[in-house]
């Protein structure tokens, strides 16, 4: 009966948009006014320092939608998207895959010190799907849909892997909830440390990755930088390849060339070919 009700009431408002007769309430207003405020503050959380070039268009506003998209998504609803639903789930799924399969944890769990254990895992995975999330962050409502698919596929892998290795269901329940807490807790941590300097960045990493317990400065430094050069690698990426294919590729954790990462300036030359 409620389904019924809200169809016809979406029904009325989309012929009276047509018509050019319906005009939003005050409390609507109010509402989307207020998500339109919630929505630009979470682009804040997710927004990294980018290096453009000169070919990079500069983004100077928010994505225009209708009156009715408005209020579908108010609704708790997902209005049209700039590409098809399925091809955005199908390229987040194969972007998690890439958190998972491109990334060598052997090497983090030698080089930190870190315990070849379940949980351990789920650390090193959730650091590399934060930094997509940071980036697909960028790509409007779209984006934003797409991020929300990829920590489903997250968390649908890890129950999966806590079924395979045979531990308790009442156990991977509790270890599941606590998990999720401290996901959430983490993404604010690396929020905050991406748009910071370097020692507020250490120290997310040092309470999420670490569960502060880490002797060796040096790592710290290595996973510091480490980050530095995830997300600028992928903010070099294509958006539109994000959201259509999901591609994404990881930069080893050590290199002698950290730096190689910055793209150098193109020669300019005069006439006469200097």
């Amino acid at each position: 009966m409620v389904q019924g009700q809200c169809r016809r009431m979406l029904h009325g408002i989309f012929q009276r948009c047509k018509t050019g007769q319906f005009q939003l309430p005050k409390a609507c207003d109010r509402l989307i006014q207020a998500d339109g405020a919630t929505t630009h503050q979470n682009r804040l959380i997710y927004s990294t320092n980018k290096q453009l070039s000169a070919k990079d268009p500069v983004q100077t506003s928010e994505e225009k939608v209708g009156p009715f998209t408005r209020i579908i998504e108010a609704m708790g609803f997902t209005g049209p998207l700039k590409y098809s639903r399925w091809k955005i789930k199908v390229a987040a799924l194969r972007m998690y895959t890439c958190c998972v399969e491109k990334t060598d944890y052997e090497e983090f769990f030698n080089k930190c010190q870190m315990p070849d254990t379940l949980n351990s895992w789920f650390l090193v995975a959730q650091l590399h799907v934060w930094m997509c999330l940071v980036r697909m962050k960028q790509e409007g409502r779209a984006g934003k849909y797409m991020c929300r698919y990829i920590v489903h596929c997250m968390w649908e892998d890890v129950e999966q892997r806590g079924k395979v290795m045979g531990i308790n269901s009442v156990v991977l329940k509790q270890d599941l909830r606590s998990m999720v807490e401290n996901f959430y807790a983490a993404l604010f941590g690396y929020d905050e440390g991406i748009l910071s300097d370097d020692h507020v960045l250490a120290a997310a990493l040092w309470r999420n990755l670490f569960n502060r317990n880490c002797e060796d400065p040096r790592h710290l430094e290595l996973l510091v930088e480490y980050v530095r050069k995830q997300v600028q690698h992928l903010d070099a990426l294509s958006g539109e390849d994000l959201l259509l294919t999901g591609e994404v590729s990881w930069r080893p954790l050590v290199e002698s060339n950290a730096r190689s990462i910055l793209k150098p300036l193109s020669p300019v030359y005069n006439d006469e070919g200097l």
